[in-house]
């Protein structure tokens, strides 16, 4: 678990990406499963906590600067504002990016309406957390 991680809503992208490093695929009986360490060891809310969790998806995905990458989809939860969420979450690196999580439009589709006009505002109560 990760709380007060910094986001980014972006309802010009399709999926929800997460910065994650040391991403490695791997066989857990019969079903596909990925392992992984959230964030940078520079980041201040790293742990070094090796994450393993079921492979929901492998797809391909465009991302900002219009190359295509194969990246592995998990499924794990949300929570905004103190309400919990389901969400589908590439993995991939986001170390050049200001945010290490990206809010996409297709968990934002009939759960928000994004107003453009305001900032911060998960922020400003500390109610961001990945489970």
């Amino acid at each position: 678990e990760i709380e007060d991680i910094d986001a980014k809503i972006d309802s010009g992208a399709y999926s929800s990406s997460l910065h994650c490093h040391n991403i490695e695929e791997f066989k857990k009986g019969n079903e596909s499963w990925v392992r992984f360490n959230l964030l940078d060891p520079e980041h201040p809310l790293y742990n070094g906590r090796l994450f393993s969790l079921p492979i929901l998806d492998t797809r391909e995905v465009k991302s900002s600067n219009g190359q295509t990458e194969l990246r592995v989809f998990i499924k794990t939860k949300v929570s905004l504002f103190g309400v919990e969420h389901d969400i589908e979450l590439s993995l991939t690196n986001r170390s050049e990016m200001k945010y290490p999580l990206l809010i996409g439009r297709k968990f934002l589709k009939n759960k928000f309406l994004v107003d453009v006009s305001k900032k911060n505002l998960s922020n400003k109560k500390k109610n961001m957390r990945i489970m």
